[in-house]
């Protein structure tokens, strides 16, 4: 095989390891939304539907795995293209863990269907709608590579943290005044719990996505800016 066969070959795996972290992230984005919604208005066939496209995810998780493998293998990438790869199997691994919480969140809803009230009151409604524009976001960076969209991702992830530690001690009060919301109170908490995690991943994702962009590590700088 000539070496202008090999670039070419490498060119083509490239692009199409864009194109599965492309549809890795707008899957993921899908899994996200409908589990906030399905949350939202207790609907728990498309609960469901989220717990089924769980293997979706992995499926594509596995494959650009292995395609990063493939590609290291083909030549040693130029710079630009190596930040790329190593970044892609960080996000990749990060979108996961998000659909995964996605999935862990549907799977509670039904519990949850008969204390909507409670679940508003606490702040959990509003939250998970910010996770849901969060989620946009990363989305949109990760196909346009927009260094303003991590900035707020960044913002909107310590707003979200922020809320959620507020809300789980509101359901600590809450329990300790009344036993008898102890249970529900708990599936509530490991919700709130759920969409701190998501907004991690997603800060995590913007700073791979500003390596690849400049090749600069923020996450302790971005630490010592907080």
């Amino acid at each position: 095989m000539t070496e202008m066969e090999k670039y070419r070959i490498f060119d083509n795996e490239l692009e199409k390891l864009i194109e599965r972290v492309l549809k890795m992230s707008n899957l993921v984005h899908e899994q996200v939304g409908n589990a906030i919604l399905a949350l939202n208005n207790c609907d728990l066939e498309l609960a469901n539907n989220v717990i089924e496209n769980d293997h979706k995810v992995d499926k594509l998780d596995v494959k650009i795995d292995k395609l990063c493998q493939k590609i290291f293998a083909l030549q040693q990438p130029v710079a630009t293209d190596l930040r790329y790869i190593i970044s892609s199997l960080k996000i990749n691994n990060d979108l996961e863990r998000i659909g995964d919480h996605a999935v862990n969140i549907a799977k509670r809803i039904d519990s949850l269907c008969d204390y909507t009230n409670f679940s508003k009151e606490l702040g959990v409604t509003e939250v998970a709608n910010q996770i849901v524009m969060l989620s946009k976001d990363v989305d949109q960076l990760i196909k346009t590579q927009q260094p303003i969209l991590a900035t707020d991702i960044f913002k909107n992830a310590r707003i979200i943290k922020d809320s959620c530690h507020k809300i789980s001690e509101k359901i600590i009060e809450e329990m300790m005044q009344q036993k008898e919301v102890i249970v529900i109170a708990t599936n509530i908490m490991i919700i709130v719990n759920l969409l701190e995690r998501i907004a991690a991943y997603s800060t995590n994702i913007a700073e791979s996505i500003l390596f690849v962009i400049d090749g600069k590590i923020v996450k302790h700088k971005k630490k010592t800016e907080e």
